[in-house]
This record gives C-alpha cells, structure tokens and sequence, in this order.
C-alpha cells in the first residue's frame, strides 16, 4: 500500500519559511518559491475576479463554481499551491473554507502563473502531479510571454488543448461559456518595463 501521509518533519520546515516564501511538498521534497511578482499577483486577481463574476454567483444559470486564491492543497504527500483552483458546485455542499489551513479535495481545476522562477517547477513536476491526483484541467498563464495554455486530462496524461496569447478573447475548458479578455490580466507594458513605473503600478 502507498502512503499518502505527509512528512510531518518536512511540514514543519515548510510552516517556518520566511514570510514572503511560498512552501511546498512536491514528491516529499520542499520547495520554496519566491512571492509571486506584481506581473502574477495582477493575472492571477483578474482572471479570478472574470471568472466569479460570470461563474461563481447565483445569478449564473450555466454552471456554477467555487474558487479559492493560492489554497494549499494537501493531495497525497503532496502540497501544492497554485494561483487560483476550482471546484464544481456539485462536488461541494459549501464553498470551500477560505480560512481553512488546507484543502484535501482535488480541484477540478488549477491555474498556474509562471515566472522565471517557477516555470520549470510548475511545468515539469507540478503538472503530472495534478493529473496524478485527479486534477481534470489546468491552465498556464505567463505574464511576460502574454501567453495561456490550456490542458485537459486524459487517461494517459494532459492533452495539450489550446494556447491564446496578447489580447485575444478567450472561451476555454471547463468554461467555454466564459468569454475571458486576455489583455485585461497584463501589467501596462510600462510598467513591466520601467522599475519605477512598475512601483507606481503597484
């Protein structure tokens, strides 16, 4: 039988990181990842914000949903925590906890918002992790590039689905019913570009 308990030690280590640090547990290693930059926290606030306007309230009729912000997902001896995770409305009574220390229910949905930093830890050990613990769909999104990837899980693994990219208008699974402005998720090109600018952006 495989264990699914978490390494307590190594929870321990990843509860007493400095404050600015994201920890996780990927394949009982800690990880530690710089806070994400303005670029990410920007993508990641809107695309959450298009998507509980038009999904999340009661006043939608095709289909509803619940959505979290960086949720620390306990998934087997994993932790993971990506920008914003969904779940179907008729997986959970009740939206999920936001004041919960951590959620064991596997998302239907992850979306990730990369950055120099975390791309390589995101793409190439993240990524089968979700398939393995039954995540359905997932998302990446890279500010710098102006880029977003959409998977699907198959039996075998992610199926490359789809990728928009600059201002282009998105509908995309799990939401096709979601028309998505990719443009309003960017920093002003100004603002990635001039320190000072990007302080003031802030």
């Amino acid at each position: 039988m495989t264990q699914t308990r978490i390494d307590q030690a190594t929870y321990s280590v990843l509860n007493a990181l400095p404050l600015g640090w994201v920890g996780e547990i990927v394949e009982d290693e800690l990880v530690a990842s710089p806070r994400p930059l303005a670029s990410q926290t920007r993508a990641a606030f809107m695309l959450g914000v298009e998507l509980r306007e038009q999904l999340e309230q009661r006043r939608s009729n095709q289909g509803r949903w619940c959505f979290l912000r960086a949720p620390e997902l306990h998934l087997g001896r994993d932790v993971m925590v990506p920008e914003l995770a969904g779940w179907r409305r008729e997986r959970v009574e009740v939206p999920p906890d936001p004041s919960a220390p951590f959620l064991t229910l596997t998302p239907d949905w992850v979306c990730e918002v990369v950055s120099p930093a975390t791309i390589a830890l995101d793409r190439t050990r993240k990524l089968p992790l979700y398939a393995q613990h039954g995540v359905s769909h997932a998302w990446f999104i890279d500010p710098e590039a102006r880029t977003l990837e959409v998977f699907q899980r198959l039996k075998r693994g992610w199926l490359f689905a789809a990728s928009y990219e600059g201002d282009a208008l998105v509908r995309a699974e799990p939401f096709p019913q979601v028309t998505v402005n990719l443009g309003s998720l960017w920093l002003p090109l100004e603002a990635t570009e001039s320190p000072r600018a990007l302080a003031v952006a802030r």
